[in-house]
């Protein structure tokens, strides 16, 4: 079920993904909330860190996970502006993260396609939110990049 929180959580991660986006970041945000309370958030930032897993959920896991100094997030949920690739999905599923909650779908690297089974069997998943915003920046960073 959505809730107005949801919106209101997702709004920061698409905060987070329009960051990335002015750094010539690859356009996804992420927020970790816990009871209530926002623990993490977090962006691309890929090409500024010259690493290739600094994806916004890893970088937002970590983050919430010193926050809590805790390795096991389950009462968390972390809203991401795109569907987790296997990597990210995986992290969240070794992290025990409560609900994922996420915009638009990633037909091509998300993990419905790749690993669908990585998440941890308590995890519930929300798809949807604000998915038209998330899909529009991430369509045009990309058309803007191929000109």
């Amino acid at each position: 079920m959505i809730t107005s929180e949801d919106t209101r959580f997702m709004d920061i991660a698409l905060a987070e993904a329009r960051q990335a986006y002015s750094e010539g970041e690859v356009p996804i945000g992420a927020v970790i909330v816990c009871n209530g309370q926002v623990i993490a958030k977090g962006h691309n930032q890929v090409e500024s860190l010259t690493d290739i897993t600094a994806h916004a959920e890893m970088l937002t896991i970590t983050s919430a996970s010193n926050f809590l100094n805790a390795k096991i997030l389950s009462r968390c949920t972390i809203y991401v502006t795109i569907e987790p690739c296997a990597m990210c999905a995986t992290a969240i599923g070794n992290a025990q993260i409560g609900r994922l909650v996420y915009g638009a779908s990633e037909e091509k690297y998300g993990y419905r396609r790749w690993a669908p089974e990585v998440l941890h069997k308590s995890c519930k998943v929300v798809q949807g939110i604000r998915a038209d915003e998330a899909k529009q920046l991430m369509v045009s960073f990309f058309k803007e990049r191929r000109k």
